[in-house]
């Protein structure tokens, strides 16, 4: 039982809240003891919750649920010597108490030996008529177990014996995800919805499957029927805003992400969503508005950084570009796109030794494309580190092998350090691979295509 404000059910508290303040010792029955406990269990008040467990236990020394109040403590603050020695005491007391057999399967949960918790569980289900709460903690351990399929039977159960227990319609469908049975989860859904056709949390999740198997004009209606069901619900509409941008009705999309802005507090989310909606539709100021309103109400959203840097980029203001490139960074400093975005620009504004660092970062982080390595190298070349290139790009052939580009490139760095023979076997190298990247010899190393040896090997191969 929980206190609540509209009945009587209050006066224990305030009565004890009284005493606390007052030192004055009130009596109350081991029940009353049992709601207050529960209440401030329920608020996260453990140590208020500590004091009526004592308190209650110096009044009714030998009521077993104070006791196992007192346990659920022991297991919260992980004492689980102490919580198993006074289970055993109770259990020898009142061995058909199913609470005690859930406090012991909280124990083996806490140890992670899943496997008896479950076991115990299962003892418990034979002593209640309460079951929904067991296939909650059954369903959860399996979940710890990562047994999907046995999880799901036991939330399943949960529905059959509440209708209305949503959470765990979620950790069924969670669990449907897990295994990729998407058309079986539609399925399920479907049964559901036939029994309690107005669930909106089921038509909500019903869509998602929907939209998950790219059949977007199953989760719009799917999307309807929730908001039917439920006007008010926030994540249906952002989900049907969703479903309209891949059908490219990006006005209607907007409409839906608005209504979100009004029914609740605005979220990052929707504001960002708007403001791609209206990138597409091609008004771009309404789109950067939307933009400085996302990292207005999140600053710490890396995508709405992005957003403004891309705006500016394509506006070529490189200078603001690169400031909110940084402000990205920031949040999510080992995001391979934002560092290749950051080189970019930095290249555009004649930042070459930022550039440089850009794409450095990109390759530390595991991003080996091509591109990058080129790029990277490339840009040593112009910083006047041709060792540091010839690294960077024999590494690069590491990843690829028997590439021009990248031969030609060495073969130019290695005349030009006038190491004639390793020049000579990477030239070859590039001619066997493409005779039509010569170019890069003459671009990158003007000075090396004007050597003898180097245009006599190039007419050789004409």
């Amino acid at each position: 039982m929980e206190f609540s404000h509209d009945d009587n059910n209050d006066l224990p508290l305030t009565k004890f809240e009284s005493m606390l303040k007052t030192n004055h010792v009130l009596f109350f029955d081991s029940e009353e003891f049992e709601n207050i406990i529960h209440h401030y269990l329920n608020q996260g008040k453990i140590a208020l919750a500590k004091k009526a467990i004592k308190l209650g236990l110096d009044q009714h020394p030998t009521s077993i649920n104070l006791r196992l109040f007192k346990v659920e403590i022991y297991v919260f603050e992980d004492k689980l010597i102490e919580a198993d020695t006074l289970l055993s005491e109770l259990y020898n007391l009142d061995p058909m108490n199913e609470e005690i057999y859930i406090q012991k399967a909280n124990i083996f949960s806490k140890k992670d030996d899943h496997e008896q918790a479950i076991q115990v569980l299962k003892k418990a289900l034979e002593l209640t008529d309460d079951v929904v709460d067991l296939y909650s903690l059954i369903g959860m351990e399996y979940l710890f177990l990562d047994q999907f399929e046995e999880a799901k039977e036991y939330f399943m159960k949960c529905l059959e014996e509440d209708i209305e227990d949503y959470s765990a319609l979620y950790n069924i469908i969670y669990c449907f995800e897990f295994l990729n049975q998407t058309e079986d989860a539609i399925e399920y859904l479907n049964i559901f919805l036939d029994k309690n056709p107005y669930c909106e949390v089921a038509w909500h999740q019903l869509g998602k499957q929907y939209y998950t198997l790219k059949n977007y004009k199953k989760a719009l209606a799917a999307f309807d029927f929730a908001i039917i069901s439920d006007d008010t619900f926030v994540g249906a509409y952002i989900e049907r805003g969703k479903v309209l941008e891949k059908l490219k009705r990006f006005e209607e999309a907007i409409e839906n992400y608005t209504i979100t802005l009004k029914l609740d507090e605005p979220t990052s989310f929707a504001l960002l969503r708007i403001g791609f909606c209206y990138e597409k539709l091609r008004k771009d100021d309404l789109a950067v508005q939307y933009y400085y309103k996302t990292v207005h109400e999140d600053p710490l959203l890396d995508k709405g950084w992005i957003a403004i840097t891309r705006y500016y980029n394509r506006k070529r203001n490189y200078q603001k570009a690169l400031y909110y490139i940084n402000k990205a960074i920031n949040i999510d400093s080992e995001n391979v796109t934002y560092w290749k975005l950051y080189s970019q620009i930095s290249q555009r504004l004649n930042l070459f030794e930022e550039a440089e660092r850009g794409f450095k970062k990109t390759l530390e982080l595991g991003n080996y494309e091509l591109s990058t390595w080129l790029s990277r190298g490339d840009l040593l070349i112009k910083l006047g580190e041709p060792e540091a290139a010839i690294f960077n790009f024999e590494q690069a052939v590491e990843f690829y092998p028997e590439n021009a580009e990248l031969e030609y490139r060495l073969a130019g760095l290695y005349f030009s350090l006038n190491e004639n023979d390793k020049g000579i076997f990477h030239l070859k190298n590039g001619l066997s691979y493409n005779e039509e990247y010569t170019f890069i010899i003459d671009e990158l190393f003007p000075e090396v295509a004007n050597k003898i040896l180097v245009k006599n090997l190039l007419k050789t191969n004409q």
